[in-house]
């Protein structure tokens, strides 16, 4: 290592509070930190020379790939026109204008608005305040609490994190808030009853959502906001039948559905929108990540007409709507969000999205359906995990001490492929960029069978596990 890097590091060591970072192992240096210096296409680089090939696309958001230079061009263009001014009080400019109508007709039938902030976690804030506003105009002061789902991931505010359903996420933070409530995840393959089909089980969660609705009372329940596929939480598609079930409940209780889609939003798995692909209907929306493929920070809300009659109604006898940020709107993040969507509408890439998505989960099927610790190998379009297990023909779990998920994306690391190690639960999980080629996705899943043959072998020399018959 270089002096250079090496000082960047201590420095960032002393200064910088990273998310997610066993704060002091890498305060004193215990745990390896990484400097990226710049990126190009599904690779990034760091200060060592280490090119890494990116099966994670960031954290699901560099949806165009890396290093474009027509981002870069379009960004600095609109800098040097207007970098920024408010959109409070009807204030607004060319770039958020043009890429409001983008958006709703790309959005599902319904769609009326679109609300700004810079991230997903502050998207999902306003969503809750939102329902709550709806709800007193219509003088149901009691209909304010919110459904969300075991192993959602909505954000890590106070509020977008009592709806995400991970104790991770929740524990000495105080969370969740009272009036978030969590039903059963759509998660199949850890059913407890293995006789269960697909459809069966989809009306299992949606009687178990009935049977939540109907104990808090129908009266005080507002919301259910859902991911289209289970993100963070284990990126879990749901089983047949599932949103038709969610919807008739929803429908029967007058109870609003909230589409987080700020990964399948987009094309991440080859549609526009997940609650398309799903016919989901839902009355508000969610997007951030795949807005910008993250060379801006920009969030949206998306609100359905339904809403937006009550909303824009209830001005009139409460004055301005009294919900505001600074950045919303922000001009440079309107411009990369329209640049965005020039290069995946010109590059196809929601169906090129669609058609390697077949690819990469043909071929990681082919590659893991038989390994003898991958228990599931699932997904959607260019989103997939792996889920690992002691016992594939029980769903027997490793022993969480073991952390075989950290170790495979470690492994995996090794060999220069970064892929995410979901948490609660042995698993590990890709979505690559959507201009990831089917040659890149043969790279990518050799590479994590490599390293998961690695770890299996070190288990097995440890004595930790042993193949079965």
């Amino acid at each position: 290592m270089d002096k250079f890097t090496q000082q960047l590091l201590e420095t960032d060591r002393q200064r910088v509070f990273h998310a997610s970072t066993h704060l002091k192992q890498y305060a004193q240096g215990d745990l390896a930190g990484r400097i990226i210096t710049h990126a190009h296409g599904i690779h990034i680089h760091d200060s060592l020379g280490n090119q890494l090939l990116d099966g994670f696309a960031g954290l699901y958001c560099v949806n165009i790939g890396y290093g474009r230079q027509e981002m870069a061009e379009t960004i600095y263009e609109q800098a040097k026109k207007l970098a920024y001014y408010h959109t409070y009080v009807g204030h607004s400019n060319e770039a958020l204008i043009q890429l409001s109508d983008r958006i709703i007709k790309m959005a599902p039938q319904g769609m009326s608005k679109v609300y700004y902030g810079m991230s997903g976690s502050d998207a999902n804030e306003t969503q809750l305040k939102l329902v709550w506003y709806y709800n007193n105009l219509l003088n149901r002061p009691e209909k304010k609490k919110i459904i969300s789902r075991d192993r959602g991931y909505h954000g890590s505010s106070i509020a977008s994190g009592s709806m995400t359903g991970l104790p991770l996420f929740h524990a000495h933070f105080d969370l969740p808030l009272e009036r978030i409530k969590h039903t059963v995840a759509p998660y199949y393959y850890l059913r407890h009853d293995s006789e269960m089909t697909e459809l069966e089980f989809s009306h299992y969660c949606a009687e178990q959502l009935e049977t939540l609705i109907l104990n808090e009372g129908p009266d005080t329940v507002a919301a259910m906001i859902a991911e289209p596929v289970l993100g963070t939480g284990g990126i879990v598609p749901p089983p047949a039948g599932y949103w038709r079930a969610i919807r008739q409940v929803l429908d029967k209780y007058d109870v609003l559905l909230i589409a987080d889609e700020v990964v399948c939003g987009f094309g991440r798995i080859g549609s526009p929108f997940g609650s398309i692909y799903y016919d989901m209907q839902p009355d508000l929306i969610t997007v951030a990540k795949g807005l910008t493929s993250a060379y801006q920070p920009l969030s949206g809300v998306i609100v359905g007409e339904k809403v937006w009659q009550a909303l824009e109604n209830g001005t009139d006898a409460w004055g301005p709507f009294g919900h505001g940020y600074t950045y919303s709107g922000h001009p440079l993040g309107a411009a990369a969000a329209n640049c965005n969507l020039d290069i995946i509408e010109r590059e196809n890439l929601i169906e090129v999205a669609a058609d390697t998505g077949q690819y990469l989960q043909s071929k990681m099927q082919q590659m893991f359906a038989d390994h003898p610790i991958v228990g599931d190998s699932r997904g959607v379009g260019m989103l997939h995990a792996l889920e690992f297990s002691a016992n594939k023909q029980q769903r027997t779990p490793f022993d969480p001490n073991l952390k075989v998920g950290p170790q495979i994306a470690a492994a995996c690391l090794d060999v220069g492929l970064i892929a995410r190690a979901m948490p609660h639960g042995d698993i590990l999980g890709f979505a690559p960029p959507l201009i990831t080629t089917c040659e890149e996705i043969d790279v990518m899943v050799d590479k994590a069978h490599y390293a998961i043959n690695k770890v299996m072998d070190k288990l097995v020399t440890n004595k930790q596990w042993y193949p079965r018959d």
